[in-house]
């Protein structure tokens, strides 16, 4: 294991008229701050802040400014400066969300003036995702961030830095595939089959999965009750204190997928790839409750991002009926209730089964088919301060260039929509 530095690319996504005007703003000041330090010779940090400080800018961007100033006027060997140096921000001004169920997932804080900031949608780029999801996370430093615009769009670079292990050279043949089963009675269940192809070593986190939904539904009574007396800011900071409770949990659970999977020879953890039926596939109200449960897509992530810490390869697969078809002899089934699963084949010696283990062989065995496909090799298509777009979703209360143009682009893009 070793430290790597990545630079992390996300491509904003169609900021409306205001924020591309604030964006311009926030660059070409940014711009004469800088021309103006490195016109006035400014060789110390000190000597750039008496210069820079006059500038409205977020201190992120000056502070960046102070440090980079210096360093530029030592190393560019020229009378004036070129004008297309990206905006630099500071480590502490990049803010990051994700909405894994939107199909923009990723949102940026980008920060405008020293009282006011812009979150806009990103696209990342897709093999970057395990990076993102750990900088998010803060398993992952973050370095310096940089603004820039070409033909017309703009981009954020991100530098970040955190422990990476090599992945084993197994093949993919070689590889024990473990499948994780996100579920309703237990939170989490990894299962692998052994070389004689029977399932072995099953593990449930069915006590994790009854404590996050009775703090999940804890919260929606007390927010429930705390709306009907009007105490919306009590409402927020107790909903705040309970998933910080549950993020807990989810932490130390997907610590402990992946060291069940260290425990396996030449492992891939494999998980049900959601991306593409977000938009275009109705599974039924089982399936689509899990898609669009915030917990679903967060464990995911966290465990593929530790796994990559680890050195262990993630294979996705299609989740269609990986909850319904029996591990044994691939026919349909049914769960006569939420933790069993009965197989409808008469024939076969399964009978009653534990619904979340059949989920994970069966999702294990679509890798042993030859339907997976790593994460990265995929095409893929945020908490505020005093900014200038909701962060629940509720409603937007920065400025937009119309009322129907926000309400839309709500619809569509999720919370921080522009």
């Amino acid at each position: 294991m070793g430290d790597v530095t990545k630079t992390l690319e996300l491509k904003l996504v169609d900021p409306n008229a205001h924020k591309e005007h604030k964006l311009r703003e926030t660059r070409d000041t940014y711009q004469r701050a800088l021309q103006a330090a490195f016109a006035a010779g400014c060789d110390t940090q000190a000597a750039a802040n008496d210069v820079v400080v006059e500038y409205d800018l977020s201190g992120y961007a000056k502070n960046a400014l102070k440090q980079y100033v210096p360093q530029l006027h030592n190393s560019y060997d020229a009378d004036e400066l070129h004008d297309d140096h990206p905006v630099r921000f500071t480590n502490e001004g990049l803010q990051l969300d994700h909405q894994p169920q939107n199909a923009i997932e990723w949102y940026v804080k980008i920060p405008h003036h020293e009282d006011y900031h812009l979150w806009i949608p990103a696209r990342a780029n897709p093999e970057q995702r395990e990076w993102l999801e750990a900088l998010y996370a803060d398993d992952a430093e973050t370095g310096e961030s940089r603004l820039f615009e070409r033909d017309g769009t703009w981009y954020l670079h991100i530098t970040a830095t955190r422990d990476v292990e090599d992945e084993s050279e197994a093949s993919a043949d070689e590889r024990t595939p473990i499948g994780v089963d996100i579920g309703e009675a237990s939170l989490v269940t990894v299962c692998h089959r052994d070389d004689s192809g029977s399932p072995v070593r099953p593990r449930l986190w069915a006590d994790d999965g009854k404590a996050v939904r009775r703090l999940r539904k804890t919260y929606f009574t007390a927010k429930r009750r705390l709306q009907q007396r009007g105490s919306e800011r009590i409402a927020a900071s107790y909903g705040d204190a309970l998933w910080d409770r549950i993020d807990d949990i989810f932490h130390r659970v997907t610590r402990e997928v992946v060291e069940y999977a260290k425990s396996v020879e030449n492992p891939v953890l494999v998980l049900e790839d959601l991306t593409d039926i977000r938009e275009n596939i109705d599974y039924g109200e089982y399936m689509n409750r899990r898609l669009h449960g915030w917990g679903f897509a967060k464990l995911h992530a966290q465990i593929r991002y530790k796994a990559a810490e680890s050195g262990i390869p993630v294979a996705t697969v299609n989740p269609r009926n990986t909850s319904k078809t029996c591990h044994a002899c691939g026919e349909h089934g049914f769960r006569p209730r939420q933790a069993t699963f009965r197989c409808s084949n008469d024939g076969c010696w399964v009978g009653e089964y534990q619904a979340d283990v059949n989920g994970a062989i069966n999702i294990a065995d679509r890798y042993r088919s030859g339907e997976s496909h790593r994460r990265s090799d995929r095409n893929s298509g945020q908490k505020a301060g005093d900014d200038d777009s909701a962060t629940d979703g509720a409603s937007l209360t920065g400025p937009q260039d119309s009322h129907a143009d926000a309400e839309t682009q709500q619809e569509t893009r999720g919370p921080y929509a522009s």
